[in-house]
C-alpha cells in the first residue's frame, strides 16, 4: 500500500504544471519570457482581464505582427516572424510616481507593456514576454515592485 501511494505521489507531482509558470529566460535575461500550450485569443484576453483586474487601463495596443506583414513588401523582409503578436501598453499612476520619484528620468520606462506573441508556424505555444525594470536612482525597491507587478500579471493570465 505504501508503494501505491508513493507510486501516485509521484505520478501527480511529476503530472503537475509545476515548471509551466516559470519563465523561460535566465534570471538575469533584461527580458522575463513565458511560454504556455494554449490559443493565443485565450491568452490575450486573460491578459487583458488580468491587467484590467489590478486597476489599470490598457491606453494602446500595439499590433506587431500586423504592421510587420503589412510592410514586408516595401522594406524587403518577407521572412514572417510570427503568427500573432501585440504589445499591451498601460499604466499605474502609483508605480509611475514611485519611478519618477527615485528619479525623474524614469518616466521613460512608461507606459508599462507586456508583449504577446505565437513564432510562426507554431499555434500550439504562446508566449508573454516584458523588459525586466531597470532604472536611475535609488530605485531598487521600485524595480521590485516593478517586477511583481508584471511577474504577477503575467502569472495570473497563465494559470
Amino acid at each position: 500500500m505504501k508503494q501505491l501511494i508513493s507510486a501516485f505521489l509521484a505520478l501527480l507531482i511529476a503530472s503537475a504544471p509545476v515548471f509551466a509558470n516559470e519563465p523561460i529566460t535566465e534570471a538575469d535575461s533584461p527580458i522575463v519570457v513565458y511560454q504556455v500550450e494554449e490559443a493565443y485569443d485565450e491568452v490575450k484576453s486573460n491578459l487583458e482581464l488580468a491587467i484590467t483586474g489590478q486597476g489599470m487601463l490598457i491606453t494602446n495596443t500595439l499590433h506587431i505582427s500586423e504592421m510587420l506583414e503589412r510592410t514586408a513588401a516595401d522594406t524587403g523582409l518577407g521572412k514572417p516572424l510570427y503568427g500573432k503578436a501585440e504589445t499591451l501598453e498601460f499604466c499605474s499612476i502609483k508605480m509611475s510616481y514611485r519611478m519618477s520619484e527615485a528619479h525623474p528620468a524614469n518616466m521613460a520606462t512608461c507606459p508599462l507593456t507586456l508583449s504577446i506573441y505565437q513564432v510562426a508556424g507554431d499555434s500550439d505555444n504562446t508566449f508573454i514576454a516584458f523588459r525586466r525594470p531597470a532604472m536611475l536612482g535609488d530605485a531598487k525597491a521600485v524595480e521590485q515592485a516593478l517586477l511583481a507587478l508584471l511577474d504577477g500579471i503575467v502569472r495570473e493570465t497563465i494559470e
